[in-house]
């Protein structure tokens, strides 16, 4: 995996989930974690986020909180209930409500707000995953 632009043959190659609807956010994350080293899928649909998640082996969740069909909060909420232990960062531009931010944080493993640097967002899903 390409950490800090230098190869490190130790780590494994992580497999992200980018569930986001808007077209220019979701190709600048999918760029930026390919170029990092990641393995990436990208879906723009809350429905179609769950299931895949449910289907497939991911060790990350980037999830934004407006999906159509089925919000992000939904799908928060789903995955902690099926009693799945994946990590999710909410990356959002939306302000969070003070009972909304409660949950959030109860079942995210941490927030980015929109816009973000990359490496920001890089760093904090290597810290993450590290710890895992």
């Amino acid at each position: 995996m390409l950490i800090g632009g230098v190869y490190d043959a130790r780590k494994e190659v992580y497999r992200i989930l980018i569930a986001e609807d808007e077209p220019r956010i979701s190709a600048f994350m999918e760029k930026g974690l390919k170029r990092a080293g990641f393995l990436t899928n990208v879906v723009s649909d809350g429905n179609v986020a769950l299931d895949t998640i449910l289907h497939e082996k991911f060790d990350l969740l980037l999830l934004d909180l407006g999906l159509p069909a089925k919000d992000g909060k939904e799908i928060l909420r789903e995955l902690r209930l099926a009693g799945l232990d994946l990590i999710v960062i909410v990356v959002t531009a939306r302000s969070i409500d003070p009972q909304s931010n409660e949950m959030i944080y109860t079942y995210a493993d941490d927030v980015v707000n929109k816009p973000f640097l990359m490496r920001d967002l890089i760093q904090k899903m290597q810290s993450l995953l590290r710890n895992t």
